[in-house]
């Protein structure tokens, strides 16, 4: 088994997939990895020797990835939050960022519905 970044890569993935389990890394990025060590991107993880996983391990090492880029996007959602501004007021919040509707969507954003009670009405 590969363990490249912390990660333990699945061993029956194709290379350019198997790469995408580490955070940080897309697969435009795996393509550019697996081309700076001339490992083809069909190659599975399981069939990589030594020197193809040294050589992605480099590639690897001059990229921000897993812990140290999340320290650095949640610093960011930090920061808006901090400054007050509109979106970090909407991560506060909970809701969702990016103009999209919260009406009847945007379930995975703000949790399980909460329902609210009707006022009764006056009777005369």
């Amino acid at each position: 088994m590969a363990r490249i970044a912390g990660i333990d890569l699945p061993r029956n993935k194709r290379g350019e997939i198997g790469l995408t389990y580490i955070f940080g890394i897309g697969r435009v990025t795996a393509q550019r990895i697996l081309d700076f060590a001339n490992v083809h991107y069909d190659k599975k993880v399981q069939d990589w020797n030594d020197d193809e996983q040294a050589l992605i391990r480099e590639a690897i090492s001059k990229i921000k990835t897993e812990g140290e880029l999340r320290s650095e996007v949640q610093l960011n959602i930090k920061r808006l939050m901090d400054i007050g501004c509109y979106r970090g007021i909407r991560h506060r919040a909970g809701l969702p960022l990016r103009g999209q509707s919260t009406k009847n969507n945007s379930r995975t954003r703000k949790g399980k519905r909460k329902t609210v009670a009707n006022k009764k009405k006056v009777t005369k």
